[in-house]
């Protein structure tokens, strides 16, 4: 075992995670499914636990003290969100169930309002499917023409293709930042900029990106971002859309109900402010609440020190990875995050994760919502690893030592 040097401290990290110290199969938990969801922080489940216990209330309506600290503490995760992504405006955030959410948000509303038949949607080979179906509804909708962007057999987007299929037709791009099943850094900064010189408004999905790198949605300049805080530490149910607030403003209500209106006759309604316009009924009040300890979790480590430990941890696992005999690695991008696809000769990917779980090792396997994607490999899918912070060095030898065994008993 090779030990990275790092000025976190990886053991007391490790410790902040009560689910780290779980036991599976008789095994220590070892968890590499992160790109699925992280696990938790104990400031996380106290922020949790703490609104339910002390004050557990509907917000923005109420007078009385308990809705007033709850409201109190909700707004507060909203600015947090701004500053995280460098917002100009907190009214530009709006809470959402979660990327997939914020996806549906924008395609229709933005979409049914302001697209028309024969416009032209951007798509890229490596999206997920929530990244997909939303348009393809659209398109069916309103008879505009879907368009997907190739990638090379390293996992990269093709940019003179994409250059290519610009036009004055292009009126949306949407993609994604990280791809969550090869681990690709893809450069939005440059797919923005030239989407914007054809009128075009962009969306990035942020899923992967926001736990490891650090965003700026005014200097990236994209129209619309959006992410899920259960992918950064945070809890599930619970994710956010930015976007910039002249087009939140031009688009229309996404839900009808309580808080998103101003004034509601039986003739007609008025709609509320942003961001309120856009959050209909009760919201997800604590989840948003403790999202806001996630991030500060994530700011306390430091995201250039978290980037520089996981860039190692991949760097380490993609050279033990590639000393197994009939593995491949699938997606081997230049700018990768933290995610380890692979395949085993004469091995099914499922096979591969129910013999690692019963050594206690969490992967992800199968097409990972990515099917085109896994098509255009000519493979049904893969395994993959996906690390955090708080993942080691001796786990990941545990991940090559098993999956020795599982090339030992079904290759």
């Amino acid at each position: 075992m090779q030990t990275i040097q790092t000025d976190l401290n990886i053991e007391a990290i490790r410790s902040d995670f009560p689910i780290l110290s779980e036991v599976v199969n008789g095994k220590p938990l070892v968890y590499f499914d992160n790109a699925a969801t992280t696990q938790k922080p104990r400031a996380v489940l106290d922020a949790l636990n703490g609104y339910y216990e002390h004050y557990n209330a509907n917000i923005h309506r109420g007078i009385h003290h308990l809705a007033e600290k709850a409201t109190s503490a909700f707004e507060a995760s909203r600015r947090r969100i701004q500053e995280y992504i460098n917002a100009r405006q907190h009214e530009e955030i709006i809470f959402t169930y979660g990327t997939t959410d914020g996806i549906n948000l924008v395609a229709q509303t933005y979409g049914r309002a302001f697209l028309k038949e024969g416009d032209e949607i951007i798509i890229s080979t490596m999206e997920h499917h929530s990244n997909i179906v939303p348009w393809q509804m659209l398109c069916e909708e309103k008879g505009c023409i879907l368009r997907v962007i190739p990638i090379n057999d390293a996992g990269e987007l093709l940019m003179d293709e994409y250059e290519k299929m610009l036009s004055e037709r292009t009126k949306f791009v949407s993609v994604v930042h990280v791809s969550n099943s090869l681990g690709t850094i893809n450069p939005v900064a440059e797919i923005i900029e030239k989407a914007h010189q054809v009128g075009a408004r962009v969306l990035i999905d942020g899923a992967q990106a926001t736990s490891h790198l650090h965003i700026d949605v005014q200097a990236l300049d994209c129209d619309f971002f959006t992410f899920s805080l259960h992918k950064m530490y945070g809890p599930t149910g619970i994710g956010a859309l930015y976007g910039k607030r002249e087009l939140l403003e031009a688009m229309p209500p996404f839900r009808g109900g309580g808080e998103m209106i101003k004034e509601v006759t039986f003739e007609r309604s008025t709609y509320n402010d942003l961001p309120y316009k856009f959050e209909a009924g009760t919201p997800n009040i604590a989840d948003v609440v403790a999202s806001k300890y996630a991030l500060d979790y994530v700011a306390s480590l430091g995201k250039d020190a978290i980037g520089t430990y996981e860039h190692d941890l991949l760097t380490y696992a993609t050279d033990a990875l590639q000393s197994i005999d009939g593995l491949r690695i699938i997606g081997t991008a230049r700018e990768k995050i933290s995610v380890v696809s692979f395949v085993i000769d004469g091995v099914h990917h499922q096979d591969t994760g129910v013999l690692l779980d019963q050594q206690g090792i969490a992967i992800r396997t199968g097409h990972h919502c990515t099917q085109p994607l896994m098509r255009r490999f000519g493979i049904p899918g893969t395994s993959r690893a996906s690390f955090a912070v708080y993942n080691t060095t001796e786990e990941i030898d545990r991940l090559v030592q098993g999956l020795y065994k599982v090339k030992k008993m079904l290759g």
